[in-house]
């Protein structure tokens, strides 16, 4: 099968997000692929289903009870996962709030800084907790998760999008700052799925816009992307098949496995989302 096809079996990967949504599905794909995994969230009772599904299905976790928003405590978790397991291999980060939602002139200023803090500067005291080490073990992926808006515009989600495309263009900036360490950095958008965040812009109703109900009662319905493809995506980025791929920005519907072989230009797959005529 495809998705066996990139190992990570005894990785260290540290998840964070990992009490829902997308990072609950990643903690959970990685740890039934054989990586040792380390669950970030803010909600012990979302840390603690998350752990129990995994070791439940014989898989190996480690709850990490912290705040993206605090950087000493990010450093003391990665700290303490280091001495369990020993160096960091893998950082996904996947914690995210929505924030605001409806026309801009009508949020707050303290909705959109507690997006930013959350969405962007959550990725930037991660990346900045872990990556000494990497450095100094001159190996290392880190994998941030983007999401709508990144790409394109997202009205009504001004935060979200705002933050997100800011994402992005860390992991491009981070990534040719690290090239030299042998540290990958990509995002990947793992498209339309099922979360906390479906019910918020079916709760927001007009607030939201028509397009974002039509596309979100789609979700509701379908359940939206499975789990293995977005699983699939975030391993190979996490495996030494993608050690050639960084700056990159991957979509889970990209045709993303014909770059294990491939070299790619520098300007496609990045924010702009440059693509052939």
């Amino acid at each position: 099968m495809a998705s066996n096809a990139y190992s990570v079996e005894g990785l260290n990967v540290m998840i964070t997000g990992a009490g829902r949504g997308v990072g609950k599905r990643l903690a959970i794909g990685f740890a039934a692929r054989g990586a040792k995994v380390g669950l970030v969230a803010r909600t012990a009772a979302e840390l603690d289903l998350t752990d129990l599904e995994i070791k439940h299905n014989g898989g190996i976790s480690h709850k990490l009870a912290a705040d993206v928003r605090d950087f000493e405590r990010l450093s003391g978790v990665v700290d303490l996962m280091r001495h369990r397991h020993g160096a960091l291999h893998v950082l996904v980060c996947a914690a995210a709030i929505q924030g605001p939602i409806g026309p801009f002139h009508k949020t707050t200023i303290k909705a959109w800084t507690d997006t930013i803090e959350t969405n962007l500067m959550g990725v930037v005291n991660c990346c900045r907790a872990v990556v000494p080490k990497m450095i100094e073990n001159r190996r290392g992926k880190i994998i941030l998760m983007a999401g709508g808006g990144a790409a394109s515009p997202r009205p009504n989600f001004t935060a979200y999008a705002c933050s997100k495309a800011a994402v992005v263009r860390f992991a491009e900036s981070l990534a040719e700052e690290l090239s030299e360490h042998n540290i990958q950095v990509n995002s990947m958008s793992p498209g339309g799925t099922y979360t906390n965040m479906t019910d918020e812009i079916l709760n927001a109703g007009e607030a939201a816009g028509w397009r974002e109900i039509e596309a979100a009662e789609k979700v509701q319905q379908t359940g939206g992307v499975k789990p293995e493809r977005q699983i699939d995506l975030a391993c190979f980025l996490a495996a030494q098949a993608s050690n050639h791929i960084s700056g990159k920005f991957l979509h889970v519907d990209d045709d993303w496995r014909r770059l294990e072989n491939a070299t790619l230009a520098p300007d496609l797959f990045t924010l702009r989302r440059l693509k052939k005529a």
